[in-house]
């Protein structure tokens, strides 16, 4: 049944954005003439119907908590510890609204996916390139500095521990959040690497829990308070594992 799972996951994957490539166009026709507005109004509506429909067709119930605690009136930073593929579809579809992303350069050579993700205000990044990372993460902070919230994974890659547990939060993915003064807001994702990772790369039915935690102001915070910043957010986050 895995397979076959797995199958209509990936014809649902690329079948949604073959269907409405119109849209597509329409929207990067939308953003080379500036117009904003009808960018995000497109992906607003289609991005997390498309999150939605992966969940949908490979069986999984997603439960959320705690959107209450997203800042109403300020760009964030969202931080989220990183077990599978699955964790950016999920948060693609339970929070507020979608976020760009800080992703993996692998995602760029993705035929349409790419186009969505650029629409969208994704960030990819070389992780083995120093100065490709520096880009990036400055690019990410431009994107926060002009009022959009961002998500990252700080771990830098899928966790693959037991359940329960995550990597180490790397500091480098935070400036992003102090350099704007931008509130960090950490995300707890529980049951994600069972729907996958953890068969063989077949997608498997199953339950995930996203807790979305209170904001940690980051204005005003001392030196010390941000080298501590990175291992708060990761205990923070352990704690609802």
């Amino acid at each position: 049944m895995s397979i076959f799972r797995t199958i209509a996951m990936f014809i649902y994957l690329f079948g949604y954005m073959i269907v409405h490539y119109g849209v597509l166009r329409r929207a990067e026709r939308a953003l080379a003439a500036g117009d904003m507005q009808l960018v995000e109004e497109l992906v607003n509506k289609h991005i997390p119907h498309w999150s939605r429909g992966i969940l949908k067709v490979t069986g999984v119930s997603l439960s959320v908590e705690g959107l209450e605690n997203i800042p109403k009136d300020t760009a964030c930073v969202f931080v989220g510890n990183h077990r599978s593929y699955y964790d950016i579809p999920l948060l693609l579809a339970s929070l507020d609204k979608p976020h760009g992303i800080l992703a993996k350069e692998e995602l760029e050579k993705i035929p349409l996916l790419n186009r969505w993700m650029k629409l969208l205000g994704c960030v990819f990044v070389q992780r083995d390139d120093l100065r490709a990372s520096v880009r990036a993460l400055n690019d990410a902070t431009a994107i926060v500095e002009s009022g959009k919230s961002f998500v990252i994974f700080p771990e830098g890659t899928r966790y693959k521990g037991e359940e329960g547990g995550a990597g180490e939060f790397k500091a480098g993915a935070f400036r992003i959040a102090v350099k704007t003064g931008a509130p960090v807001v950490p995300v707890a994702i529980t049951g994600a690497r069972a729907l996958f990772e953890n068969n063989g790369n077949l997608c498997h039915p199953g339950s995930v829990h996203i807790k979305v935690l209170p904001p940690i102001r980051t204005a005003g915070m001392s030196k010390a308070e941000q080298k501590q910043l990175p291992d708060a957010v990761r205990q923070a986050i352990l704690a609802q594992l």
